[in-house]
């Protein structure tokens, strides 16, 4: 069973200190020309292509103009993203061991590094899948990703028993082929919702949280096959076995 989950927005440049030795991107050469390609344009430029504040802009606009500089110190991704999801995995307290197991069942979604193991060392930056480039013939980074992705990534799930378990958000099926990937291997997604008022809700913190856990509860417990899943359990989430499916297992609360 392979694991997936999306980057995150917030990046860190310190690094876990139980860390094995790092690994290289599959796409670090991509990820290299289009940091150098961002780096041409203005903080304000920038703003406009990210939807970001100008403070944010600027921060990102010195990442991409000393991208290439040795002086910049490139973190395991794992240890790199501070999202929700990546404080839940908490990975600070992982042993080598662990982090050797998350290397080969786990694999994080980037737009500036198409898809990555908890290993492979990055350097920090902020890009959003729906930005257009000159250098990538206009396309969006999704459109842009999709045909280098899609073979590597169904490869990476049969090489792990040909089952996917999706904890990524909405956004990153557009980064494939999903529609292979659903046809070529089987997709389990767990979905994390809040009984309110009678009614099963989505509540976007609660499960980005769920989704760190559980693969915090994978990587913690050598879980390689998604029936060893059926019992987690956090925070008062739980399978509800009456309302999933073969391919969408239902966590409620309440």
């Amino acid at each position: 069973m392979l694991a997936f989950i999306s980057c995150a927005k917030t990046m860190s440049s310190r690094a876990c200190p139980s860390v094995p030795a790092c690994t290289r991107p599959a796409f670090a050469r991509e990820a290299l020309e289009t940091a150098l390609e961002l780096a041409q344009y203005s903080p304000s430029e920038l703003a406009d292509m990210l939807r970001v504040s100008h403070k944010i802009a600027a921060e990102n606009c010195l990442r991409y103009r000393d991208f290439a500089s040795d002086a910049v110190p490139s973190v395991p991704a794992l240890c790199a993203y501070t999202g929700a999801v990546f404080k839940r995995i908490a990975p600070a307290d992982f042993t080598g061991d662990d982090f050797r197991f998350a290397q080969q069942h786990l694999r994080i979604t980037s737009f500036l590094y198409g898809l990555l193991r908890p290993l492979d060392a990055i350097k920090p930056y902020r890009l959003e899948g729906g930005v257009c480039l000159p250098g990538r013939g206009g396309l969006s980074m999704f459109d842009y990703w999709k045909p280098r992705l899609t073979d590597v990534f169904i490869d990476s799930i049969r090489r792990e028993g040909g089952v996917l378990l999706n904890l990524a958000s909405e956004e990153m099926k557009d980064l494939f082929d999903w529609k292979r990937v659903e046809r070529e291997v089987h997709v389990l997604t767990p979905e994390f919702q809040v009984w309110k008022a009678g009614r099963l809700k989505t509540v976007t913190v609660y499960a980005k949280m769920c989704r760190g856990e559980m693969v915090r509860h994978l990587v913690k417990n050598r879980i390689d096959a998604p029936e060893a899943l059926r019992g987690f359990s956090w925070e008062g989430f739980r399978l509800d076995e009456e309302r999933s499916t073969d391919r969408r297992w239902l966590f409620a609360l309440g």
